[in-house]
């Protein structure tokens, strides 16, 4: 991992387009429901290291996983793209494409940190990156998302009484059209290498 080619607007752009995709928040509703579920306790130190070791693990070998499939990562960050706009459309329209397994008897591993935090979406989004920003600044984004899925789970109680349903309806639908363009610009710049 090369550190030299860190850049602060990659790492903003990355930071934001996991946040979106992780979408906390809009979680927030689903990790109050498993907390009650689980005693009213979610292990937060846990299920954050979980999800971040998950997303750094696809970082760094998702892209020798896709060489076994015989994939590329522009293929990869085209059907990404397309994961992204559909999660993007759900988180803006407000219907559910994408089930979660909300089992009652499984920890904070899973389904908190697979697949709600770190799922296919996520994973996906990491591979589509790969394809037009530096592992570096990928990685630092994972980072700054680690430690915000934290503060989250450990402040669940206290963000779901301060923002209430209506503040957390506005926030998905404003991070659901950012995805949408990130999804479209990944996808313009990704397409061109079919025709080659």
């Amino acid at each position: 991992m090369d550190f030299s080619q860190i850049a602060i607007k990659e790492i903003l752009t990355v930071t934001f387009t996991l946040f979106a995709v992780i979408d906390m928040v809009g979680n927030i509703p689903v990790l109050a429901t498993l907390r009650v579920r689980m005693g009213g306790v979610i292990m937060s130190a846990q299920a954050t290291a979980a999800s971040g070791a998950l997303m750094i693990m696809f970082l760094f070998l998702g892209k020798q996983f896709l060489g076994l499939l015989g994939l590329d990562v522009g293929s990869f960050a085209v059907a990404g793209s397309i994961v992204i706009f559909i999660i993007g459309l759900e988180m803006v329209l407000g219907h559910e494409i994408f089930k979660s397994d909300n089992d009652s008897k499984t920890g904070s591993v899973v389904p908190i940190a697979f697949p709600l935090i770190a799922g296919s979406g996520t994973l996906t989004t990491i591979m589509s990156l790969k394809a037009n920003y530096h592992d570096a600044n990928i990685f630092l984004g994972i980072l700054i998302n680690c430690v915000v899925i934290y503060v989250v789970l450990k402040s669940l109680k206290w963000i779901e009484l301060f923002l209430g349903p209506n503040g957390m309806a506005v926030i998905r639908k404003f991070f659901g059209v950012i995805l949408l363009a990130i999804a479209v610009k990944i996808f313009g710049s990704n397409i061109g290498q079919f025709g080659k």
